[in-house]
């Protein structure tokens, strides 16, 4: 009876802290918001930039970005290609938007803020989609493009640490299915999948236009 009755107590608190919902670490938290600040203002100033091109162009002017330093890191060519406006309208308004929302969960979470599984869930669904997002564009500007931009860089490894992170909490807090070994690796060593992520694009940029780097 002592058994049912704790299991029937346990069960409860599980029921309890489902509906509660799961909040996130003071450190987790700041990651949120200095990540999501950091891609904000790539978006920032990335759509300053543009709109400075558009009013140049329209004036028969040629406007050059404070980041265009030379033939490979011109953020101009990447503002002005095909690749700036996926679905129609400037990359970085998406930005400005999906930006502020990882800021705006970094908050909550540092008042305290808890969220269900289906909230988590669909805020990883989002830093998905965004870390994809970035992924084609780094194909783009890498091997179609053939120009960098410092600001859109910056923005890759903003969307590249929160989405490791965010689907971590994810992994600790079960919402994620994953061996349980898995689990505590990337729970260990969190660090290790975004600094390898970050240094593999790092290396295809080096090597990429390795000639004029080492001119």
């Amino acid at each position: 009876m002592a058994t049912t009755v704790m299991d029937d107590v346990e069960s409860g608190e599980a029921r309890e802290g489902a509906r509660a919902g799961t909040g996130g670490s003071r450190a987790f938290a700041l990651l949120l918001v200095i990540t999501g600040a950091l891609g904000l203002l790539a978006a920032w100033v990335i759509t300053i930039d543009k709109n400075k091109i558009l009013e140049y162009k329209a004036d028969g002017k040629v406007f050059t970005p404070g980041c265009s330093l030379n033939p490979v890191v011109s953020c101009g060519n990447i503002m002005e290609s095909d690749q700036a406006q996926a679905f129609g309208f400037p990359n970085p308004m998406l930005g400005l938007a999906a930006y502020a929302i990882v800021i705006c969960v970094g908050m909550s979470l540092l008042t305290g803020a808890r969220f269900p599984r289906w909230y988590w869930l669909t805020f990883n669904a989002g830093t998905l989609f965004g870390v994809g997002f970035v992924t084609w564009l780094q194909y783009e500007s890498l091997y179609v493009i053939g120009s960098l931009c410092l600001w859109c860089c910056l923005a890759w490894a903003a969307t590249i640490v929160m989405f490791c992170y965010v689907t971590g909490h994810n992994l600790k807090h079960g919402y994620l299915p994953a061996p349980d070994g898995l689990r505590r690796g990337l729970m260990e060593f969190h660090w290790v999948v975004p600094v390898m992520w970050i240094g593999v694009i790092g290396m295809l940029i080096l090597t990429r236009w390795w000639d004029f780097w080492t001119a």
